[in-house]
């Protein structure tokens, strides 16, 4: 469908190049199991000869993430990680990166225990401050590296800003757009080389497949990253591929009843006696509300509180029903993560408090159920809480 630009976001998650299969009709993309392909000609292959280079299920999903983040080749992973970690791999010994202080615990771990091996250093900065960024650049920094909003304080980066100040020094801006994905947020509009996302999340929203994905709208990047994947081999597999297909077609309804229950929640939270602070850039309170207005359509369906104390946080969770218990975020169900144990487990404590990551802070990823009925629990839970220790 050459025309499906035309259409709006919501439509093209449905209507768009991928929409049937051309060999059948079928509306829904074929599952191609095959790890090898036939060749008739010993000198010129077909376009596939082994899956792990590209498979026609994988590439379906990887087309239609390019075309959705505005980009030109997409690259689907084995996971989150799987996508984060082979793009940090575009370095090369000697290279230095900066990155959020308050970036994803396995991306720190990566960076930290991982990548420091291979002669890659980094810095960690509040990217909320680009004076702050501009001070830790090197001769040698090669890419800023931004998350935006963050995870768990969703701080709010500029997107714009930072981009152009990577482009001054010759060096790569990679955006992990999990938390808005493309329905909200599109960063290479903004001047991104590389959107990743951990399609475990929003993307599949449905806690039933790990994945992660990669973007890009230059033809060399595309080129290296194509290489690397393949090299690696760390690609996602068809079933996988095929669910996350699925769950495109309800992202922007997902999102929409999502969003707007994450807000009511944030103003729930932020007036509640019991809670110490709220960070959700919905809020008009939130320092990054501005930014995060001009370059995204939506605060996103994630925010983070803080209750008085870990005591308070342990009653609290005992006390409270809805919301699963849980690593990930982005499903159907709402979940309630604790970063300090869950996806800051990897940063070791003292790193955790410096960024402002107590132990008294919760994450929530707001899902599809009745917002009053989740308002009403988390109320209940909050003062009931605060009896037991009365």
């Amino acid at each position: 469908m050459s025309d499906s630009l035309d259409y709006t976001f919501q439509t093209r998650l449905l209507h768009n190049s991928n929409k049937y299969d051309p060999a059948t009709g079928a509306v829904s993309v074929p599952i191609q199991h095959a790890s090898t392909f036939h060749q008739s000609d010993v000198d010129h292959f077909g376009k596939y000869d082994y899956a792990r280079s590209l498979n026609p299920t994988r590439e379906v999903l990887e087309e239609t993430i390019a075309q959705l983040e505005e980009g030109t080749r997409g690259f689907a992973f084995s996971s989150g990680m799987a996508a984060i970690s082979t793009a940090f791999l575009l370095l090369s010994q000697g290279d230095h990166a900066i990155l959020p202080d308050d970036v994803y615990g396995g991306t720190f771990r990566m960076v930290t225990e991982v990548l420091s091996r291979f002669g890659i250093d980094h810095t960690f900065v509040d990217m909320t401050d680009i004076n702050a960024v501009r001070q830790a650049i090197r001769p040698n920094t090669k890419l800023i590296y931004i998350e935006t909003p963050s995870n768990p304080l969703l701080k709010v980066a500029d997107i714009r800003a930072l981009s152009s100040l990577a482009k001054n020094i010759g060096a790569f801006t990679f955006v992990d757009n999990t938390f808005l994905t493309p329905a909200l947020q599109k960063p290479l509009s903004l001047g991104a080389d590389v959107v990743l996302h951990s399609a475990t999340k929003f993307l599949s929203g449905h806690s039933d497949v790990v994945a992660g994905l990669a973007v890009t709208n230059d033809e060399e990047l595309g080129n290296r990253l194509g290489f690397l994947q393949n090299s690696f081999g760390a690609i996602l597999g068809v079933q996988d591929a095929w669910l996350i297909l699925r769950g495109l077609k309800t992202l922007h309804v997902r999102l929409e009843q999502s969003v707007k229950s994450a807000k009511q929640i944030a103003n729930f939270l932020q007036e509640h006696s019991l809670i110490k602070h709220v960070y959700y850039p919905g809020l008009s309170s939130h320092p990054g509300y501005e930014i995060q207005s001009s370059q995204a359509n939506s605060p996103g369906a994630v925010l983070s509180f803080e209750l008085g104390n870990e005591v308070d946080l342990r009653s609290f969770l005992e006390q409270l029903q809805l919301p699963v218990f849980a690593v990930s975020l982005g499903a159907v169900e709402s979940i309630l993560s604790y970063p300090a144990k869950m996806s800051h487990a990897a940063m070791p404590k003292h790193e955790r408090e410096k960024r402002g990551i107590s132990d008294s802070l919760l994450r929530l990823s707001v899902g599809l159920e009745n917002p009053e009925d989740l308002m009403k629990d988390l109320d209940k839970a909050l003062f009931a809480s605060k009896k037991v220790f009365a």
